[in-house]
């Protein structure tokens, strides 16, 4: 195939800014030119790549040419960067990368601090969880993830970071009315609970190491970290938050722990497209030393 780098960036740009007239405003060239170039990478692969809804999709030959071509324009950015260029047009050097919420609310954002600014590296940070993490990095949408999932997506490669330790935690007035005998199995039964969404299990893989069987207490839905814990602190109902999360509700006294006795442990791993590139090496190492730092072996 002999896809042309005008090509490959143009369909970076309308996967990642979801419409045509979007991706002509960012390369600055207009809607035609966009079309004209889809269609000439289209014909030259031979297939459909982009569903031309709002926002754009890519088909399953799309996302095998869209990793591709993030992958040459990455290799392409790494040179130009080695030879001092200029030339590689600003944001151009972007990393996209998907990172579980409460990592991104807690200690990840240091690890991207942490690569230095005058490497001209720019980040696109996707706030996703376990499956749909996976499914960003296999599509093409990310080329690296910190994820709770360990089995590598093809094409990847896989480090263990280390662990978020969860603790059940609640607002002092909360534990006094519903936990006055402590966090027992009839009064989890019971008591409210705060949940991120409906996929989020960690409070129920608490009850069930704690009581051995299956409750089903009332619970809230609060889908932001940082607004999760804040409803608990309120006193909303009680939840798994990690330290790192809690400690300043905790210096404060609007949470504590409710049961010392029983923790859940989140493994985490940093997954990544086999590339030789010096902009992703500097993320994984920044990425991998933070965790040091930070998480749990």
């Amino acid at each position: 195939m002999d896809l042309q780098p005008d090509q490959l960036r143009t369909l970076v740009a309308v996967v990642d800014h979801g419409t045509l007239d979007a991706a002509a405003r960012q390369l600055r060239v207009t809607p035609s030119a966009i079309s004209q170039r889809l269609k000439a990478l289209e014909s030259a692969v031979g297939r459909v790549l982009v569903l031309r809804s709002k926002p754009v999709r890519t088909t399953e030959a799309g996302a095998v040419i869209l990793r591709m071509a993030r992958q040459t324009i990455l290799l392409s950015e790494d040179a130009a960067l080695a030879l001092g260029s200029e030339q590689t047009g600003a944001g151009t050097n972007t990393l996209p990368v998907v990172i579980n919420g409460d990592s991104l609310n807690t200690w990840a954002l240091a690890a991207l601090a942490r690569v230095e600014s005058d490497q001209g590296i720019y980040f696109e940070v996707h706030r996703a969880d376990e499956a749909l993490s996976t499914e960003l990095l296999r599509n093409g949408t990310v080329m690296a993830a910190v994820t709770s999932v360990a089995e590598p997506v093809q094409g990847c490669t896989v480090r263990r970071l280390g662990a978020m330790r969860y603790r059940p935690m609640a607002a002092p007035a909360f534990a006094r009315r519903w936990f006055p005998d402590g966090a027992t199995p009839e009064a989890l039964a019971q008591a409210p609970m705060v949940a991120f969404d409906r996929d989020d299990q960690l409070q129920d893989r608490y009850l069930r190491k704690k009581s051995r069987r299956r409750l089903r207490p009332p619970r809230h839905y609060i889908p932001v970290s940082a607004d999760f814990a804040r409803a608990i602190a309120l006193g909303l109902g009680w939840g798994m938050i990690p330290p790192q999360q809690s400690a300043g509700f905790e210096d404060s006294g609007e949470l504590i722990e409710i049961d010392p006795t029983v923790s859940v442990r989140v493994p985490l791993y940093w997954q990544q497209w086999k590339l030789h590139s010096p902009m992703l090496a500097l993320l994984a190492d920044a990425v991998v030393a933070t965790a040091a730092d930070t998480l749990q072996d």
